[in-house]
């Protein structure tokens, strides 16, 4: 038979895949991969029971329900100042690594440049590989996880096309200043690039406050913005997501999403578009709760001895791990001896070596479950 795509056949299985059927095999408690282990709010349990019976069970429309769409653009004005028309720069997908997925295949030509900051989430780097693009990281440093502006410069070429930005960061845990986002802006318009900013954590920050890049000067008509409801509602699975952005961007991008998933599940889109006007009321107690689990296992690890990086945003703790000791052999002796999962961070680099002493701990878990992973982590062989 003839060869596969080479793009495609040149992709490894994730490592999130790869732990947790590791974690499966082996009765561990799942801290690895980034999803709940609870419902979410019984309110839009509620209101998608009632849009399965509403007869919205057809094909919605391909750029998404127009209700939804203007929810999506009322929200951007209300918590960012943000003005995006709903009838052309808003694009409902199928969560937001459907959005990652078409916004790079737009945009990005065989042999084009895409800079992106490392330790970076996986699907940036498949999405660009298929497309012929190059992914060119610049580091966030530890312990801080801060970047060099003239890092980011020197990676800039006349190719460069798109700048991948991920705020809040995953998994670091990173918000970046408004300093930081002013050199990222100052770049971009020096270079004449796109930015893709991957802000799906958006309402999920502790002790500071998120800034959309996209709201800096002369910033509006080069950045595409996505986000979904999957990490705010804790309904990983409803895989409903957006992006916002110039309306002749926009249109690129839903070139690609018709030809992929063409829409998104209809009454699903009909309870968001109802659940997202309630977000006022919603995110205090959410952000609360989620403060919460965040220090149960920020302290419980420090007090087993891990150095740990408290994390200003996200659902993920970054720990550091003993000298000598590599992360991949690391996390696999947890999930065998320990019977806890965690993903080791050297998947997320793709040039510096610093993950190679770093692992990842997702706290979106009852706080049941993240105390007895600590006990389970305490206890002697």
């Amino acid at each position: 038979m003839k060869d596969f795509n080479h793009a495609v056949m040149g992709l490894n299985e994730s490592i999130f895949s790869t732990i947790t059927q590791l974690a499966n095999a082996n009765g561990a408690i799942n801290l690895a991969q980034g999803f709940p282990d609870f419902e979410g709010p019984d309110w839009a349990l509620e209101l998608a029971q009632k849009a399965f019976l509403q007869g919205k069970n057809q094909y919605a429309p391909s750029y998404g329900i127009l209700d939804l769409r203007k929810r999506i653009s009322e929200n951007y004005n209300k918590f960012y100042k943000l003005d995006y028309d709903p009838q052309n720069q808003v694009l409902v997908t199928n969560g937001a690594t459907e959005a990652i997925y078409a916004t790079i295949t737009a945009l990005v030509n065989p042999g084009d440049e895409v800079v992106a900051f490392e330790p970076l989430y996986d699907s940036y780097l498949a999405a660009v590989k298929i497309v012929g693009g190059v992914l060119k990281p610049v580091t966030l440093h530890a312990p801080e996880f801060k970047f060099s502006t003239a890092d980011l410069e020197a990676q800039i070429t006349a190719k460069t096309k798109l700048l991948i930005l991920n705020n809040p960061h995953n998994p670091t845990g990173r918000v970046f200043t408004l300093s930081e986002l002013q050199s990222i802006a100052a770049l971009a318009i020096k270079h004449d690039l796109y930015i893709l900013s991957d802000e799906v954590y958006e309402f999920l920050t502790y002790d500071c406050e998120h800034i959309p890049i996209a709201t800096l000067p002369g910033l509006k008509d080069r950045v595409v913005t996505t986000s979904s409801v999957g990490k705010t509602l804790s309904f990983t699975g409803w895989k409903v997501g957006w992006i916002c952005g110039p309306a002749d961007v926009i249109k690129a991008i839903h070139n690609v999403h018709q030809f992929v998933t063409f829409c998104v599940a209809h009454p699903i889109q009909v309870a968001v578009a109802e659940a997202w006007g309630q977000l006022d009321r919603y995110l205090p107690s959410f952000k609360a709760e989620y403060t919460e689990r965040r220090n149960i296992l920020v302290k419980g690890l420090e007090k087993l001895g891990f150095e740990v990086f408290k994390p200003q945003g996200a659902y993920f703790a970054l720990a550091q791990i003993p000298e000598g000791q590599t992360d991949v052999n690391f996390c696999k002796d947890l999930i065998v001896n320990k019977k806890v999962a965690a993903i080791p961070a050297s998947s997320f680099y793709l040039q510096s070596k610093e993950g190679e002493r770093l692992i990842r701990f997702c706290f979106a878990k009852k706080t049941e479950t993240l105390n007895k992973a600590l006990e389970m982590l305490g206890r002697s062989q």
